[in-house]
């Protein structure tokens, strides 16, 4: 009799822990958001020649960025990171890529609205030049004497 109790409690027990270890299991991949969520929605309430910076700000916030030579043109951000499945562990994947881009006219009011998705940033083209830095450019004295440095170990046996 006292054997029978012993398997109806560890049936329970064991119903129980398997009940809690797959409540806890995950079916979808983790997602890590930057920026701000649902922007293409936010987006769509924005009316080019009605809406101004006043109701930008209450919808979106503060800008991420501000362009440097022009102050009336704002950006706002929206990225979406997943980790992918667990064959591919530590490799991001890069769901959602959203950039708004907002234009104002010298009164504030809203010219032009656009929205960059992830489709749109692989059809931009970068530029390949490269800025010369004439502050970290080593003198002649050092490069010589690194190359000096280099073979004088380079021919050394180990």
């Amino acid at each position: 009799m006292f054997f029978i109790s012993k398997i109806k409690h560890f049936k329970i027990f064991t119903l129980l822990l398997s009940l809690i270890i797959l409540n806890n299991c995950q079916l979808k991949d983790p997602i890590k958001g930057h920026g701000i969520n649902f922007l293409k929605n936010r987006a769509d309430k924005i009316v080019i020649n009605k809406s101004n910076k006043n109701d930008i700000m209450k919808n979106l916030g503060n800008p991420h960025t501000k362009s440097i030579s022009d102050e009336n043109l704002w950006f706002y951000f929206d990225r979406k990171i997943s980790t992918g499945s667990i064959i591919h562990m530590k490799k991001n994947k890069l769901i959602e890529n959203n950039v708004l881009v907002i234009e104002f006219n010298k009164y504030g009011v809203v010219i032009n609205k656009k929205l960059l998705t992830k489709n749109d940033m692989k059809e931009i083209v970068y530029s390949t030049n490269k800025t010369e830095n004439p502050v970290t450019e080593q003198s002649f004295v050092t490069r010589f004497l690194q190359s000096v440095k280099q073979k004088m170990y380079g021919k050394r046996k180990f």
